[in-house]
């Protein structure tokens, strides 16, 4: 059996997102496609990636709600998250922002900071977007990146020998489905 010729790079249009249908206010990851799906966690995906990658979105006032009184359910969802290879939190503020409070409630600057710290340190990466369309786009970008050192390494893998063709078309990255976007044969 012949391997499939599979292209250097993981064209745009064959990168689908995934946004969680219980995300409340979508970002746009324009130039990407997007459908609608339940994920297991997280507000994003990849098609095809759904248990490599998963990228959870808050605005400020989510984030506060996840310091104070919701911190006992997102601390399981932070756990859930560093089970994922590629994983991320992004937020909708700057440093400096959360730095300076101001908001109304009770959780306290000191708190979220020691809380995205927190997170951090457990080996959560946070991305302060500052806004929503900036979220979007550092979104965008980081689904991308991941869908492409995916694609990478299935095609290093394929061209070791190391992966058998008819396992590539189930395994996560679906590269049978792919190539045949990309119009390569098998």
């Amino acid at each position: 059996m012949r391997l499939p010729s599979i292209p250097v790079e993981i064209p745009m249009e064959a990168i689908v997102a995934i946004v969680d249908t219980r995300e409340q206010d979508p970002l746009d990851l324009a130039p990407l496609a997007t459908i609608t799906a339940t994920l297991a966690t997280g507000d994003y995906s990849v098609r095809g990636l759904e248990r490599i990658v998963a990228v959870e979105r808050k605005s400020l006032p989510d984030l506060l709600a996840c310091v104070g009184r919701e911190r006992k359910r997102f601390d399981r969802e932070v756990q859930r998250l560093l089970a994922y290879p590629v994983r991320a939190l992004v937020v909708e503020s700057t440093w400096p922002a959360i730095e300076a409070g101001g908001w109304r409630g009770e959780v306290r600057p000191q708190a979220a900071l020691g809380s995205l710290l927190g997170w951090m340190a457990a080996g959560l990466p946070v991305l302060m977007a500052g806004d929503h369309e900036r979220a979007g786009r550092f979104v965008a970008r980081l689904l991308v990146t991941a869908a492409r050192r995916r694609w990478r390494e299935a095609r290093v893998l394929l061209g070791n020998g190391l992966l058998d063709p008819q396992v590539a078309s189930t395994w996560e990255v679906q590269v049978g489905n792919v190539a045949g976007v990309c119009g390569a044969g098998g």
